[in-house]
Order: C-alpha cells, then sequence, then structure tokens
C-alpha cells in the first residue's frame, strides 16, 4: 500500500483529536464469549469464604477483595468492598475484545484495574468507537476497526492503540473531530460531511498503525464520493449494524457439513477443499482462503478467535468455568465471522486502489492549517464533561466530578 509522510497527510491523532487509552482488566475471569459462564463464576466468587474470595479474585495493586471504588458509568454494580459482595451478578454487557470479536464483561469496577470512565460515559447506542491496532513491522491487515460496543482496546499483537470515540458526548452529541473539518471538507467536495463519514472515509484510506496512524484527504469531491462509499461498506462489515446478517456474493454461504465435537481442540485448514476443520470431525465449508488468511497485527484472526474460546483454564480458577461443550452461539458466531472477514478481503483491492489514486489528488494537512483546523485545540483532546446525573462513589457516596 502506498504510504504518506505527515507533511502530506494529517495524522488521524488531529482529526479525531481525543482518545483513551486501552482498558486495563488486571484479570481474565470477569470476561467471557458467554454470559452463563460469567454469572456461574460470580455466584463461585460469592459463595467462597475470605480466604477463598482472596484467591480466586486474583488481586493486584489496584485491587483487592478490600478495594472500594466508584461505579461504572451507567451500570448498577456495587460499590463496597468486593470481601462483602452479595447478591446476583451484574447483568454482564458486550464488549469488542481486539479484532472481530465481541465477548460479555461483568460491569463491575471493582473488578477491571483500570476501566477507563470515561468511555463508558459515552458508550451507547448512538456511538462508534475507533481502535487503533499493534505496530508488527511488515504485518498485514487494517490500521483500525470500527466498533458499535465498547471496546477494551486490545491488539493481538504490539503495542495497543488508542480508543476514540466517534462522539464527545452521549446521544451522538458534539463529534470528537477537530473543530471545523467538516465544515471544511463539506465546502471543499460540496456536499455535507457529517461525523460518521469522515469516520467511513478513515475506515478506507487509514494507514498506519499505533505507531502513528495518518489520515490522507483527497483533493476533489469525485475521489471523497468513492472513498466514501467504500468506507461505508467496510464500516457495516465491521459493526455488522444493518440488521441483516452479510452474505458472500454469488450465494455461497459457509456451512456446517460435519458436526462440530463437544471439545474441539485445534482448528486447520484445507485450502484445496476451502474447508475448515474444527477438531478431528467438524467441518465447515465452503470458507475462502482470504477469510483465513485474515491477519490483524500479524495475528490470523479465525485461529486467535477460537484459540479464546479452547485453550485450558487453570484448574480450580474461575476461568476453568465455561462451557462443557461446544455452543450453538459460538458456531452461528464463527459462520458470520468467516462471512465478514471474507467479505473485508474483497474490498482490499478497492483500498489499494484509493491509496494509489490518493497520491495524485490530496488534501495537504498545511491547507487544514491555514483554514485554521490545524493545530487543534488543547481542550478538544480531553474529554467533554458529560455529567446530568449522580454517579455513585465507593460506599454508595456520590461521586463529585
Amino acid at each position: 500500500m502506498p504510504t504518506v509522510t505527515h507533511d502530506e497527510a494529517p495524522p488521524l491523532a488531529d482529526l479525531m483529536p481525543w482518545s483513551v487509552a486501552p482498558l486495563r482488566p488486571g484479570r481474565g475471569w470477569p470476561m467471557a464469549p458467554d454470559t452463563a459462564s460469567l454469572k456461574a463464576r460470580w455466584d463461585a466468587f460469592v459463595r467462597a469464604d475470605a480466604d477463598g474470595r482472596a484467591a480466586l479474585l486474583r488481586p493486584t495493586r489496584a485491587r483487592t477483595p478490600h478495594t472500594a471504588v466508584a461505579q461504572l458509568p451507567g451500570h448498577a454494580a456495587g460499590t463496597g468492598p468486593l470481601a462483602e459482595a452479595s447478591g446476583p451478578c451484574p447483568e454482564p454487557v458486550r464488549i469488542a475484545h481486539g479484532p472481530f470479536d465481541e465477548q460479555f464483561l461483568i460491569p463491575d469496577h471493582r473488578l477491571i484495574d483500570v476501566a477507563r470512565p470515561e468511555l463508558w460515559r459515552v458508550a451507547d447506542a448512538a456511538q462508534l468507537f475507533l481502535t487503533e491496532q499493534g505496530h508488527v513491522p511488515g504485518a498485514a491487515g487494517p490500521a483500525l476497526l470500527a466498533s458499535g460496543v465498547l471496546p477494551d482496546g486490545r491488539s493481538p499483537a504490539g503495542r495497543p492503540g488508542r480508543v476514540r470515540p466517534l462522539f464527545r458526548r452521549p446521544g451522538g452529541h458534539e463529534p470528537n473531530v477537530a473543530p471545523g473539518l467538516l465544515a471544511h471538507l463539506s465546502a471543499t467536495y460540496g456536499v455535507a460531511v457529517g461525523a460518521v463519514d469522515l469516520l467511513a472515509w478513515t475506515l478506507a484510506a487509514g494507514r498506519g498503525s499505533a505507531a502513528g496512524c495518518l489520515v490522507p484527504l483527497p483533493g476533489d469531491a469525485e475521489l471523497w464520493s468513492r472513498g466514501l462509499e467504500l468506507g461505508r461498506s467496510l464500516l457495516r462489515l465491521h459493526v455488522r449494524g444493518d440488521g441483516e446478517r452479510p452474505k458472500l456474493p454469488g450465494g455461497r454461504r459457509p456451512y456446517v457439513r460435519a458436526p462440530l465435537p463437544a471439545r474441539p481442540t485445534e482448528l486447520r485448514y484445507d485450502p484445496d477443499e476451502e474447508a475448515l476443520y474444527v477438531g478431528e470431525e467438524g467441518r465447515i465449508s465452503p470458507v475462502p482462503r482470504a477469510a483465513w488468511d485474515f491477519e490483524v497485527s500479524g495475528v490470523r484472526v479465525l485461529e486467535l478467535w477460537f484459540t479464546r474460546r479452547t485453550e485450558a483454564a487453570e484448574p480450580g480458577t474461575l476461568e476453568a468455568i465455561r462451557p462443557k461443550a461446544w455452543p450453538q452461539e459460538w458456531t452461528s458466531a464463527l459462520l458470520e465471522l468467516i462471512t465478514v472477514l471474507a467479505l473485508v478481503a474483497e474490498l482490499d483491492p478497492d483500498r489499494e486502489e484509493l491509496g494509489k489514486a490518493l497520491e495524485d489528488s490530496r488534501l495537504p494537512a498545511e491547507e487544514l492549517r491555514r483554514a485554521g483546523v490545524l493545530p487543534v485545540p488543547a481542550a478538544a483532546r480531553r474529554p467533554a464533561s458529560v455529567l446530568d446525573h449522580h454517579e455513585e462513589g465507593p460506599g454508595g457516596q456520590f461521586a463529585l466530578i
């Protein structure tokens, strides 16, 4: 893919200036691919005595059984010490756990070392997130991933990047965009340019990684329109938010040709048969080679997805509480993931062509400086004050923010 320099294209850090570091969970057991396991883990934790809770929690300097912290914004978990916790598990929430993988998390601040409350305050149905992927020299794969649910910001390899919400306030208010940029682009291209348009363009044209993502902007309206259409297609696949199950062209669709075993331990691919073997006997086909080869930060996404659901857990830990057999829901999710990866890979040639076209038609960062869009004011890099209600602090007291 053609590369651009900082003189030729503005950094993403200037176009979407407010960013937040990834979450730091501190322990793995509050996250899982299914909600039943999380509720069973919580029940096992609250049934344990004081010594048992301390061992199961896996304390860190940030979290022990006696730590009291504020609630996660928007979630009514307890705020007293976990040593005194009782009752049912807080309702798990969906979270984006690395590339193209949605899992569930217990939204209890006492379980998460660094939860980034500023992200939780703006996470709602109107929000979209961009997550920069870790830098691995020479590795293929997208520089950015979009999600409609809160991402934990983890990258499968390399140094994790930043999480960039599209909006600074709940309800889709106040775009996290350099002040004046959308108006300038609207005037340049002769069409209204909104925040979602800019995010879609960024998915199509963004280059680089957490080491420094650049977003070349086109110098003419025709190229903007072409890249925007491509970006919108990518955005639909990343967030899978149009309500329709993605489908491969030509009527091709991956099916389960042989039932998946109850406890698969390996995943392998036969390129001649276009078949994915799950365990010794399970078989899914057709699986395009592009889906199997799809990588993010140098890690094959299908293998990572499978490993997270099948790798052995240490006996006696809460992570060891998991489904006794491969759930049907995981099979459905795997079929959809195969389709999504294949469709994203099919758009790579279009991204290549867009990159080449941008070599001859670019809106330089210098023009944004002349227009007063750059440099970005310092306030745009800080979170907005979004509180219109009380948040419960440690021990049930109201948090003062």
